[in-house]
């Protein structure tokens, strides 16, 4: 009796404890397949900087056209709506979900094998990592329909969690490689790096096996079902409650960014090993689970507008640091130059994490029943978009700005505009609203359902489509810069 009772005992605290990893969700096979998807978009940083060695070093591309190639090659997460349409309106062999979970994960292979084989021009490059980032935004929309329905139902003390969730997983991934990934340019070369990455998407197709999902009825009503949704749909980007919001993200995600430049300033000018670039990577991973972590902890309640005007300005001010390093300032007052890139991308990803963890508890509850993946995932190309607009206009600035990958004397200017320029979006702050998370876009539900949300909620044609790095590559960047 007494060993019945300790092993119950233990089975209890086992489970209580996996329980609060999971912010109270059940770990059901299908969950855990989800997180195994966004886990996978993490490792994938495996090979970013061999990305950006690569188009530096074997390409000797300048940093304003790696700037311009990076925006390019964020196009598939900008039109990431077609790809739910494509979901829904063309099941393979009757599923509209694992088939595509399984040929993303295959195409993001191939991609990976041929920048590590094929690849020798800027063009094939461009084609090449843009299909990796397609790739991953196609899976992304498989489960992502899954997050949104979830989180619609969540209660308001787990409000944000099952994002937070999908966050941390991601964000253990990159944990998980972000040091190797300076490290293996430290003995391999970068066509060796994607080589290896090309094995980590067949986890993504592996990762089907567990999607629950029942055949979709072959009949005529899919065209009607398209036409009903994107009647929906526009019904709900009518509403001021949801527009207004996405606007104001559109223009916080749109200021231009100066990354691409500030990676050729540490690597050319501070001399920043990949292996030291690698522990830059795992420090920031360790600051975005921080940020999810505090996000989840103390601040899930708190009202968007104070979190946004908040944490907008001290990374804006504490992004201006920089210009210390810039300058070599740093230097004057005694603190080494690595030190100081680590402490700064440390301080500055928390406080991203912090501003985009409210985004997407508020773009999954804009989202109303029977539309809700079309809606997200539109709500996250806007974003993706604006992350495009930024990438560009960093590089035409710095084309303007005459920085090249031994010029860095305008650099210090370039890093200003960029940090001024992100606090310039509070003067419309406003357009959001003012409750709290869990409070806010709940007018999205007084869409009358069509036949479409019947539909699907009898398991005859059902829902698609969100979440995100390629997203978080793309985000990552911005808080970073």
């Amino acid at each position: 009796m007494l060993t019945d009772r300790s092993e119950s005992s233990e089975i209890d605290t086992q489970d209580s404890i996996f329980t609060k990893i999971m912010f109270g969700h059940q770990p059901s096979p299908e969950l855990l397949a989800i997180l195994m998807v966004y886990a996978v978009q993490g490792i994938l940083g495996i090979s970013r900087l061999a990305v950006s060695f690569f188009l530096k070093d074997e390409l000797a591309l300048s940093p304003a056209e790696v700037a311009a190639l990076m925006g390019i090659a964020a196009l598939p997460w900008v039109i990431k709506p077609v790809f739910g349409f494509i979901s829904d309106g063309l099941p393979i062999f009757g599923y509209r979900r694992r088939p595509y979970l399984i040929l993303s994960g295959l195409l993001g292979v191939g991609a990976w094998l041929s920048l590590a084989y094929m690849v020798h021009t800027t063009t094939a490059a461009t084609i090449a990592i843009a299909i990796t980032s397609l790739s991953v935004a196609f899976s992304d929309v498989i489960v992502d329909s899954l997050i949104v329905e979830r989180a619609r139902d969540e209660s308001v003390g787990k409000a944000g969690s099952l994002q937070a969730l999908c966050w941390g997983a991601s964000a253990v991934g990159g944990l998980l490689t972000a040091y190797f990934s300076g490290l293996l340019l430290e003995h391999f070369s970068t066509r060796t790096v994607f080589a290896f990455t090309a094995a980590f998407p067949l986890l993504v197709s592996a990762a089907a096996v567990w999607i629950a999902e029942e055949p979709v009825a072959a009949d005529g009503a899919r065209q009607m079902v398209v036409k009903e949704q994107m009647q929906q749909l526009w019904q709900a980007l009518t509403q001021k409650a949801i527009w207004m919001p996405t606007v104001f993200l559109f223009i916080w995600q749109c200021t231009p960014t100066a990354d691409s430049a500030f990676f050729y300033f540490s690597t050319n000018e501070l001399g920043f090993t990949p292996e030291f670039l690698g522990r830059v990577r795992l420090v920031t991973s360790l600051a975005s689970l921080l940020g999810v972590w505090l996000f989840q902890r103390f601040l899930k309640t708190i009202p968007f507008r104070k979190i946004f005007i908040w944490t907008t300005l001290f990374s804006s001010l504490l992004g201006l640091t920089a210009l210390l390093l810039v300058t070599h300032t740093n230097r004057t007052l005694g603190i080494d130059d690595h030190w100081f890139a680590l402490g700064d991308s440390l301080i500055l990803t928390v406080m991203g994490q912090l501003t985009f963890m409210p985004v997407l508890v508020l773009a999954a509850r804009l989202c109303p029943p029977g539309i809700e993946a079309t809606l997200f995932a539109l709500l996250m190309s806007v974003l993706n978009l604006s992350g495009l607009v930024s990438k560009e206009g960093g590089a035409i600035l710095t084309h303007l700005l005459g920085v090249t990958d031994t010029n860095f004397d305008k650099l210090w200017l370039l890093v200003l505009i960029a940090n001024v320029g992100s606090m310039l979006p509070l003067i419309f702050i406003n357009l959001l609203p003012n409750e709290e998370p869990q409070l806010g876009a709940n007018t999205s539900r007084s869409i009358p359902p069509s036949s479409a949300i019947e539909h699907s909620q009898t398991g005859i044609i059902g829902n698609q489509s969100f979440i995100p790095d390629m997203l978080p590559e793309i985000l990552e960047t911005k808080a970073e810069s």
